[in-house]
């Protein structure tokens, strides 16, 4: 905000006046007060020197500055709003532009910006009075907005260049009779009458680049639907989200898209149908935003149509972390080669645009020579780096281009213009100073040197706010096609002819800056990684499917080395572990099914190992190894101790692989089984289980014959004994012969007995029915003779 100071009226001069003294002014002070403002030119004349005063009493705060490079014939408007800060009411206040002196060169912009003390040969004399607004009183903690209009003509500018022009407020403070300056703001007026021959050639990057959100899950069923942590995608590209703004603003602008091929991945997984977690962390729900997910993408096709892209290797890697921690650890720059060799089919499928994949862009543009190594190693010769990692010991801008060898060219992004729009663009009091001091710059550069045309590349934060990308594209649209820059795409810039005396040397690893280094991934990080990648190539061999489990993994495997992980290292590592117990939880769906200890009887047997496929997929290319502990006591597949079978199992399928062992000893023996790839990797988890081994020798089986024998010869002496007893018997049953009248005693007593039978004959009254005695009782058992002497040899069989 601005600051005030005290100083004693001066009655102000009519417009004539105060043309002609400020053009003598111009003319007599310029050798003071170029050395005193290092590039500032003089203001005009005043009675003397004022004496500072406090500098709190009034706050002004500029809202809008319209136009923000005005032309002659237009009207400059200016809002904003003062506020009495002291303890005192202010009477007969009122407000004013003041247009202090043409400003001279980069430095004398940015001395003027620090400078915080009123001192009316700097800030300049007040315009006509008639374009003042009155205020009469301003108690105390009282705020007032105000609006000035003022025509252009009126401000009595000079030639191209750019002006201070200040907001103040004058007025007498508690009891004072007299008037003075109690507050004042500052900003710049570019100001461009005359046509320019040499434009500087302005390439503004914008970025569309978020943090990670899709996670390495996928829903069930064939459709294999994406999971995401939350919606807070959904929130960024919504019509007022960051991400929606920035592609609605960027399409009327005229940047270099740069693009991080994940997030389009995500937005098109969201279009496609996706679910998100629960916040209970139980399952997951449908998502609600795939309509949204799809007018975001054709927004942004209809945007880039004709523009330059330019894509980041997949999920925006951070190369720093990766050059200075991560290099060392075995796959690392493969696993950066593999996101960058997806980022074009990437954003050309989604976008139907051919991106630029050679550029790589350290985070804030800080380089050193390890970071261009590892760029470089995955394929990008040009680095967008920042004027603050290449310094130039020049008293101009130099062009953005630079050899720094190898092949490779250094693309130096301006600091001031790319971090004028960095902190909180919600005041529009900061975002109009902002978007004022951009102009201003770029103006001072153009005016450097006429004859000479350069280069600028503005490289802004990698995530700006909506209120950021609102003031950035507000700075872009007032660089209309008739001012003093013409806008180049990255690659044209790159390709500018560069400024021999410029630098290029790269700093040295130690140079890097250590606020930067304390945010990088850790070593362990890409460890993590690494183990990540290896259990995800083991597990994609046996699969007939690859890219149903390759695509999902291998990109969450980038997203680990994401730069949004900068600054949280909690999330990223809850984000490595959750990928990699993802994809566990896969690996563990083959399977072998536990054993318990079985017994083998005989000289030769089967062993059954059951494997089980729980997979949406068919696997194959697996290898089943059993082992045995002790090939003496039971062998596998002839004398081995160790025997394989080649699996392959339909999806959602068990299998039994049999495996022919043969017992040589009695005993336990331990045995293992185990899955390989066809590489000879182990798959899984090894299994132990324990065969009892009953061996059965000669001597046994000679015993066992013989048992048999007798039980044979057994069974055929009692099936001799039991015709023998039924001959004997015969002559018993038959009776004696008949008489002449055909019956015999047996019979009469059988007819007797008839008698009484309920078919018609009677049973004497209270009588009971009983053997007759002359009836035949039932045959004695065959084994009755064998019953009372002791068992002969072989009849007793064990069971």
């Amino acid at each position: 905000m601005a600051e005030a100071a005290v100083f004693q009226g001066i009655p102000s001069p009519s417009p004539a006046r105060r043309w002609l003294r400020r053009t003598a002014s111009a003319l007599l002070g310029v050798p003071l007060t170029a050395g005193l403002l290092g590039g500032m030119a003089a203001s005009p004349a005043h009675a003397g020197p004022q004496a500072p005063s406090d500098a709190s009493t009034v706050d002004v705060s500029l809202t809008t500055l319209q136009p923000m490079a005005p032309v002659a014939g237009e009207t400059l408007t200016v809002t904003g709003t003062v506020v009495n800060k002291g303890k005192q009411p202010v009477t007969d206040a009122e407000v004013a532009l003041r247009v202090g002196p043409q400003i001279y060169g980069r430095t004398g912009i940015d001395r003027a910006a620090q400078r915080e003390d009123f001192h009316p040969d700097y800030d300049g004399t007040p315009v006509d009075d008639s374009f003042t607004v009155k205020l009469p009183r301003l108690a105390s903690g009282v705020s007032r907005d105000f609006s000035l209009r003022v025509p252009v003509d009126e401000l009595n500018l000079g030639d191209n260049g750019v002006y201070q022009l200040g907001v103040a407020l004058s007025g007498s403070p508690g009891s004072q009779s007299y008037s003075q300056v109690l507050g004042i703001e500052r900003t710049f007026l570019p100001w461009q009458p005359e046509a320019l021959e040499k434009k500087t050639r302005l390439t503004y990057l914008w970025p569309l680049i978020s943090s990670t959100h899709l996670t390495s899950e996928t829903g069930s069923g064939n459709e294999q639907p994406p999971v995401f942590e939350d919606e807070s995608l959904a929130r960024e590209i919504a019509p007022d989200g960051r991400l929606g703004q920035m592609v609605s603003l960027g399409r009327e602008l005229p940047v270099t898209w740069v693009i991080d091929p994940d997030l389009l991945a995500g937005v098109a997984a969201m279009a496609d149908g996706y679910r998100v977690k629960r916040e209970d962390g139980e399952g997951t729900v449908p998502g609600r935003n795939q309509e949204l997910a799809k007018t975001w993408m054709s927004d942004l096709q209809a945007a880039v149509k004709g523009a330059k892209v330019v894509a980041l290797p997949y999920a925006d890697p951070d190369l720093a972390s990766l050059a200075h921690r991560g290099k060392n650890v075995s796959g690392s720059l493969k696993q950066l080669q593999q996101a960058t060799s997806v980022s074009a089919s990437t954003v050309e499928t989604l976008l139907h645009v051919k991106p630029s994949t050679d550029f790589a862009w350290p985070v804030e543009g800080a380089i050193d020579s390890s970071i261009v190594k590892v760029a470089t190693s995955a394929g990008a010769d040009k680095i967008i780096t920042r004027g603050d990692s290449l310094r130039d010991q020049l008293n101009y801008t130099a062009s953005a281009a630079r050899p720094i060898g190898g092949g490779t060219t250094a693309v130096v992004a301006d600091s001031r213009l790319s971090k004028a729009f960095q902190g909180d663009m919600l005041d529009s009091g900061r975002a109009t100073l902002a978007v004022q001091d951009f102009l201003a710059q770029t103006l001072a550069v153009t005016l450097q040197d006429t004859d000479k045309q350069r280069s600028l590349v503005v490289a802004p934060q990698r995530t700006p706010t909506t209120s950021q990308a609102r003031s950035m594209a507000a700075a872009l649209l007032a660089l209309g096609p008739q001012r003093w820059t013409q806008p180049l795409d990255l690659p044209g810039a790159a390709a500018f002819k560069p400024d021999p005396d410029a630098t290029t040397r790269v700093p040295s690893t130690a140079r890097y800056p250590e606020a930067l280094r304390r945010q990088e991934l850790p070593v362990q990080a890409f460890q993590d990684i690494r183990n990540t990648q290896d259990d995800l190539n083991r597990f994609s061999v046996i699969l007939t499917q690859k890219d149903r489990v390759e695509t999902p993994f291998g990109r969450a495997i980038d997203r680990e080395m994401s730069t949004s992980w900068r600054g949280r290292p909690t999330e990223a590592q809850e984000y490595r572990t959750s990928v990699r117990d993802n994809l566990q939880v896969l690996t563990e769906q083959v399977r072998l099914i536990e054993k318990s200890q079985i017994t083998l009887s005989g000289r030769s047997a089967t062993i059954p190992i059951t494997v089980q496929n729980r997979l949406m997929q068919d696997v194959d290319r697996l290898v089943l190894r059993l082992s045995s502990d002790n090939a003496a006591r039971l062998s596998l597949d002839g004398e081995e101790n160790v025997a394989s079978r080649p699996i392959e199992i339909q999806a959602g399928h068990s299998e039994s692989v049999k495996f022919d062992a043969m017992a040589n000893a009695n005993g336990q023996v331990r045995m293992r089984a185990q899955l390989f790839t066809e590489d000879n990797k182990p798959y899984g988890q090894e299994m132990e289980f324990t065969v009892k081994v009953s061996e059965i020798t000669p001597t046994v089986m000679l015993v066992i014959a013989g048992g048999v024998l007798l039980l044979v010869l057994a069974g055929v002496r009692m099936y001799t004994q039991r015709k023998r007893a039924a001959a004997q018997e015969q002559p018993m049953a038959d009776g004696p012969e008949p008489d002449d009248s055909g019956s015999t005693a047996e019979g009469s007593g059988a007819a007797a007995a008839q008698e009484g039978a309920p078919d018609g004959g009677q049973r004497p009254e209270g009588g009971i029915d009983g053997p007759d005695p002359g009836q035949p009782s039932d045959p004695t058992p065959d084994t009755g003779p064998e019953n009372g002497k002791p068992s002969g040899t072989g009849e007793k069989v064990d069971r």
